[in-house]
């Protein structure tokens, strides 16, 4: 007998989301795992999101959730309007430093003197992806892409890197739109490396000249579609629910989509969408989670494509979470790249220490294996088209949950800062043999 199969995902989605066999869809209800197995996090590079005490779940009076159940049951969420997620937006005015929009950023862009600035892609919605680049770029000759230079038993057929004067760092901001902690961080860095001072008018002296001994390579917005979507401008000092229905939306009857099913439907379109998630750009993809082999989407390929070029050396990809600052082990890439970005993590929390900031531990070496093995995204693709060390952070918002890492808007500021400090010195130690 043929059955004909649907798919409501991207294979690479529905992995993160823990649920392989929801790819096909043959008209039956699969179950087999509890709710704790449900919500416990195959994924390290993602964020799992669990709801607080903020506002109570209301009685679903026999509604059921408009999306239909899929894998494990699902919790009963609670709901929240369009309407009621704004009402919920306080009435302040955020600091100048802080950079909530992509609004704007064109034109700021372009009043930077030190740096060159180009688009390399535009969104589904319009929206130019912007690459900002400090010091000029090393012409290395390549004979092969990194993929067959690796197959024939020498990287430097792709790119000759320890023959670059300068280390070559890649930053790439929020690829979820509801995570602009990475673009302020982003813009900041880019105000340091033009001026020596930050947003703030807070010294920076020592990172610009870190900053100008390699070459610094800045996407500062990696979704400006779902950066534009974010109205909050920042979820430091909101809730859970809030960081719900920003980031990964609802459904049409109000219930948040939530972690991990908000993967499960990519793109995520269709009648059983109400609001669309700020994780999403406006065709409902996830960058993150694109189908890199077969682009849905303009951004994740624009974003491998000046990696692929600028054959960086280190690249971060910015992230954010309610926990506390963490570097994440990267998946699918050899286990000795991530032995060398775990110790960049552990000087990083080394210096986090010194500040008084808070951080995670550090991430186990693991190979991928089990049922639902971790995702092959971004950093993973990152990795395999241009032989960096790739690695997603993931850095808190400051919500107020008890669960949360809580922190201020400065504090946000000073964890970005560090980071990219950490990422200067690392590359700067290598190339002087001091690793």
């Amino acid at each position: 007998m043929n059955h004909k199969l649907t798919s409501v995902a991207n294979y690479s989605a529905i992995v993160a989301a823990g649920r392989i066999a929801l790819v096909c869809a043959l008209g039956l209800t699969v179950h087999g795992q509890d709710l704790a197995g449900r919500m416990r996090s195959q994924n390290p590079n993602e964020t799992r999101v669990t709801l607080g005490s903020s506002l109570p779940p209301p009685a679903l009076t026999g509604q059921s959730r408009a999306e239909p159940p899929t894998g494990a049951p699902a919790p009963a969420y609670s709901r929240l309007t369009y309407t009621q997620a704004k009402a919920r937006i306080p009435p302040r005015k955020l600091p100048e430093f802080w950079i909530g929009t992509v609004n704007g950023l064109g034109e700021r862009l372009q009043r930077f003197k030190t740096a060159k600035c180009k688009v390399i892609a535009r969104s589904p919605g319009g929206r130019p992806l912007h690459l900002v680049s400090f010091g000029a770029p090393e012409n290395l000759a390549s004979r092969a892409n990194f993929n067959s230079a690796i197959g024939g038993q020498d990287p430097t057929a792709y790119r000759d890197k320890a023959s670059r004067p300068k280390p070559v760092v890649l930053f790439i901001g929020p690829v979820h739109g509801q995570e602009v902690e990475g673009l302020t961080g982003l813009v900041n860095l880019m105000q340091i490396m033009e001026t020596g001072r930050d947003l703030r008018g807070k010294d920076q002296s020592e990172l610009q000249t870190l900053g100008r001994r390699c070459q610094v390579l800045i996407i500062p917005a990696g979704n400006p579609d779902g950066i534009a979507r974010f109205e909050p401008r920042t979820l430091q000092g909101l809730a859970d629910i809030d960081l719900l229905f920003w980031g990964q939306g609802t459904w049409r009857d109000d219930t948040f989509c939530g972690w991990p099913e908000c993967k499960r439907r990519h793109p995520m379109t269709g009648k059983n969408v109400g609001f669309l998630g700020c994780y999403f750009n406006d065709r409902g993809i996830n960058p993150m989670h694109d189908e890199f082999f077969d682009p849905m989407s303009s951004e994740a390929p624009a974003i491998l494509r000046v990696a692929k070029e600028a054959a960086p050396d280190l690249v971060v990809s910015l992230h954010s979470h309610e926990n506390k600052p963490a570097v994440l082990r990267t998946s699918y890439v050899p286990v000795d790249t991530d032995q060398i970005v775990r110790e960049l993590a552990r000087r990083f929390y080394s210096m986090m220490d010194q500040r008084r900031l808070p951080h995670a531990q550090l991430f186990s070496l693991e190979p991928e294996s089990g049922r639902f093995p971790s995702a092959f995204n971004l950093a993973s693709a990152l990795y395999h088209v241009s032989g960096a060390l790739a690695f997603t952070f993931e850095c808190p918002h400051g919500l107020t949950d008890a669960s949360a890492c809580p922190v201020s808007l400065e504090q946000i500021l000073d964890i970005q800062l560090v980071l990219y400090e950490a990422m200067l010195r690392f590359e700067l130690d290598k190339k002087a043999g001091l690793n």
